[in-house]
């Protein structure tokens, strides 16, 4: 069977209970250390050649949000031939910047190729409301991030202020999308514009995820997989005297 045909429905019983077993066990050993989650990218960083030989055939508008952020962070901590990635970089707790793109049409048509994290949590009744707003602000419940994505820092910037202030009441979603053109305009034209230029509130440093609870009891998931082990053992040793 191919790679691309291998679905889920195409996993037999034994490989099922394997991947779950293994992805418990490995969120165990990391709860047991108070730790959510891991960033194992962060301990690298690329040569400066490089990264530059790796985006010189990218696309102008990608090229030149690579090189803005060369400049403002330096070199990424991990890059492929079509992503570069930083990690804790100035208010950011992720970046990534990426080859493709994802045409966007709000506030005007542009292609979205940048995306920066932060530690945020966002209550869950909101994210229907940050949705309505951008549908490039991205949020994890889990990670407990939130992103933004699109073409610029600056107006990745507008979005996380604005989505602030549409999760702690101050604004409404459609006050929220007019605030962001008027902002991006006079941040264009060289005018005072602080929602772009920096973001107007306390980033968090972790403390944000939201691990959720469990719904398959442990006792009774090792119960019913010892069954399932003793009915294939039982259906192994048939086929074998059969």
């Amino acid at each position: 069977m191919s790679d691309r045909n291998q679905q889920p429905e195409n996993m037999d019983t034994s490989e099922r209970m394997v991947t779950l077993a293994g992805a418990m066990t490995d969120a165990m050993k990391h709860q047991a250390k108070s730790e959510h989650e891991t960033k194992h990218g962060a301990r690298f960083t690329m040569d400066l050649s490089t990264v530059e030989a790796l985006i010189e055939d990218w696309p102008d508008a990608p090229k030149r949000g690579a090189r803005q952020m060369l400049e403002q962070y330096g070199p990424p901590q991990e890059a492929t031939p079509t992503k570069l990635f930083w990690y804790s970089a100035g208010p950011w707790k992720r970046i990534v910047v990426t080859s493709d793109v994802v045409t966007h049409n709000f506030p005007a048509p542009h292609s979205d190729f940048l995306t920066q994290y932060i530690d945020y949590q966002v209550p869950p009744e909101k994210f229907d409301d940050i949705a309505r707003f951008d549908g490039s602000c991205l949020l994890d419940r889990t990670a407990g991030e939130a992103g933004a994505r699109c073409d610029s820092e600056a107006a990745n910037t507008i979005t996380l202020n604005l989505m602030h202030d549409i999760v702690t009441g101050t604004t409404t979603v459609e006050e929220a999308r007019e605030t962001f053109g008027d902002v991006m305009v006079a941040y264009t034209l060289g005018r005072s514009a602080p929602y772009a230029e920096r973001l107007q509130f306390a980033v968090a440093e972790g403390g944000t995820e939201d691990e959720d609870e469990r719904v398959i009891d442990a006792a009774t998931l090792g119960q019913q997989t010892a069954g399932k082990v003793k009915d294939l053992l039982t259906s192994d040793e048939e086929s074998s005297t059969g």
